[in-house]
Parts: C-alpha cells; structure tokens; sequence
C-alpha cells in the first residue's frame, strides 16, 4: 500500500470582511448549460443574490439566461466579465478541467467563488485554490447539490437517529446498460474519469456519512465496450475506514440489472434506496424510495424528508450576510477530489489499496 504524499496544508480561519448594508451580492454566471440555469433559478429565489451578469461563448445561452434574468449583463468573453466590477460572486460552471484555472482567476479578482463539482482535478490544486481564497479572505464553495437531495437526507437521518443500529456497510450505485453520451463527461482528460463525474456527488455523500478517518481507498476501472468515450464503461471504488467499516461506489454504463441507488447495513436493520421505475430514463434525477428493513425483515415504505429548495444558496447569502455556517465546505469537496485521485492510482494499479491524505481526518 503507497501513500500519495504531499505536504498537509495548515487550515486557517476565513475572517468575512463585514458588509456594511443589506444590498444584495452581485452574481455572475461563467458558463450557461443546465446547470447554469439551475443556478439562475436559485440566486432569483434567493434573498441576499442578485444575478448581474452572464458570460458564456454561445450568444444563445446568454439570451436564455437574460429571459430569466433581464436586468444581467450579457458577456462573450468570460475575463471581461470577472474584470468588469459588477460582480461580488462568480459561480463556475465549466468542464471540470478548467475548474482550478477559472477558480484562481476569480479569486485573484477578489471574488467569491462558487465551482461545479469536482473542485479541481488534483488535490493539491484544490489546496492551492483554499489557500489563494483564505488569503484574499473570500469565500470558495464547490455546489455538493446531492448533500441536499430528499432521499440522501432521510436516509442520513435514519441512520442518526440509530434506526438500524451502528452503520458498518454502505454501497451506492448509479447507472444502467446505455451507451455514454459524447459530450465531456465522457472525455477522462475533461471529467476526470468516471469516478471523478459521478463520484463527486457520491463519494461527498459517503464522507458526510462517515466522518470517521479513511485507512485506504481501492479502485477499479473497467474499458471493455463503449469505444467512442475514454471514460470507463465501469467503475468501482472500495473505503476501508480505520474502524473497519466499509463503503462503496459503482459508476455503470455496463449495468444491465441496476443494484439499489444505496444500501446501508447496521447493527439492527438495513435501509435501501430504491430506484423509481417512473423516472425511466433518468431514473439518476429523481428521489429513490426509501426502505426501512428492521431486524425481523419488515419493510417499511419512509415518507421522504421536506428539503427546502436552492438551500445551498440560501446558506451560502447567510454566510455572506450573516456569517452563518454551511453545511458543505470547500475542505469537504477536497478531500472528495484525494479520495478521487487515490481510487484513480489504485486503479491503475489493478486495484492496490492507496491512503489519501484527507484534511478533515
């Protein structure tokens, strides 16, 4: 077992500068796809946001965002956005590759930073991007949105509340059989590789669920079918905590019989994440069911817990305002990315075990 080593970062503490009234915080939009309009949705539902402009390369998308937002400046080109003074906020919405150069742009510009997942795609770019935002005294946020998705939430506080007892086993799946598309998320040089796409919203889940201390990650990459993308048709990625307790990952393109989108195991009971036939074909958008299995084998359908919409950008408008705290951090969505890394090198390495240096151990 090798461990990937690199100097640990010394944490410092974000000092706000004060705001000195309640005008809303600027936003600018880089970049303009789905996600994107998700998050014009969100800073228009927001109180304490206001989106002020909008640059991406295509004029359209910048008309579509201007149809929700008309009072947003339209930009071509996105460093005369981040250089046009009308902007507090950037949220970056570009191809993972260009997450770490756009991130330092931005803070260097003195703004505050909300990126896409995965933060970068190297850990010590993310510890660089941490170090420029504490410096500059801005706040950097990667957008973990599944944190806040209905199921994860339930299943979370089942698990809390001590439903099935101590949770020792976790496993979470996402896929099916079908052909990857051919934009980047299928592109390893732009994604990352399929761990990095997929497994920047699941392993952040994993590590929220278990905060305990990660002893070594193994990976595995399958290539065996689709030949017209570089990501892996399959993926798997395997945690072993220092307490001995297990967790799991599988990106599948390959999956011609879907596991459950999460199946946890404890002392007393199980919960498992169904996934809802009704949402064919992207059953991944949707809440899964959530079961209850007690010790005697009784099922029981869980009503999914009430989570408030765009609750990640109000927390962020509180942070700004207020100094309250958020529930995702930027050290949580790095030490996803080492996590990442190490089960990339272990994969490699036909599934060696390799301990990633997480700073929240």
């Amino acid at each position: 077992m090798r461990e990937i080593l690199r100097t640990r970062p010394q944490p410092t503490m974000l000092v706000l500068m004060p705001t000195t009234d309640s005008a809303p915080f600027r936003v600018g939009l880089l970049a303009y796809g789905a996600i994107g309009h998700e998050h014009n949705l969100a800073v228009a539902a927001t109180p304490g946001l206001e989106l002020r402009a909008v640059a991406d390369l295509n004029p359209d998308r910048v008309v579509a965002a201007r149809e929700l937002a008309p009072q947003a400046c339209a930009f071509a080109d996105s460093m005369e956005m981040l250089d046009s003074g009308l902007i507090d906020i950037v949220v970056i919405s570009t191809p993972p590759n260009s997450h770490f150069s756009w991130a330092k742009e931005s803070l260097n510009r003195g703004l505050h930073v909300i990126l896409e997942k995965p933060m970068a795609l190297t850990a010590e770019q993310c510890d660089e991007l941490i170090a420029l935002a504490d410096e500059k005294e801005r706040v950097l946020v990667v957008y973990q949105n599944r944190r806040f998705d209905a199921d994860f939430v339930t299943m979370r506080r089942l698990v809390q509340e001590g439903a099935i007892g101590e949770l020792f086993s976790y496993e979470s799946f996402v896929g099916g059989y079908s052909r990857p598309c051919d934009y980047w998320h299928s592109m390893s040089d732009v994604s990352g590789g399929a761990i990095f796409d997929w497994g920047s919203h699941y392993l952040d889940q994993i590590l929220n669920l278990f905060p305990e201390q990660v002893a070594h990650v193994s990976g595995h990459n399958h290539k065996r079918h689709w030949d017209h993308v570089t990501n892996a048709d399959h993926a798997e990625v395997a945690i072993t905590f220092a307490d001995g307790r297990t967790a799991s990952f599988v990106n599948s393109d390959l999956a011609a019989a879907r596991k459950p989108k999460f199946y946890a195991l404890g002392t007393t009971g199980a919960i498992i994440g169904e996934w809802d036939p009704a949402a064919e074909p992207a059953v991944a958008d949707l809440p899964a069911k959530v079961f209850l299995i007690d010790s005697a084998g009784t099922r029981t359908e869980i009503e999914l817990d009430l989570v408030k919409p765009y609750e990640f950008h109000r927390e962020f408008a509180a942070l700004l305002h207020s100094h309250e705290s958020m529930q995702v951090r930027a050290v949580d969505s790095r030490d996803v990315v080492a996590l990442m890394e190490a089960a990339e090198i272990s994969a490699a390495r036909n599934g060696m075990p390799e301990s990633p240096l997480l700073l929240n151990n």
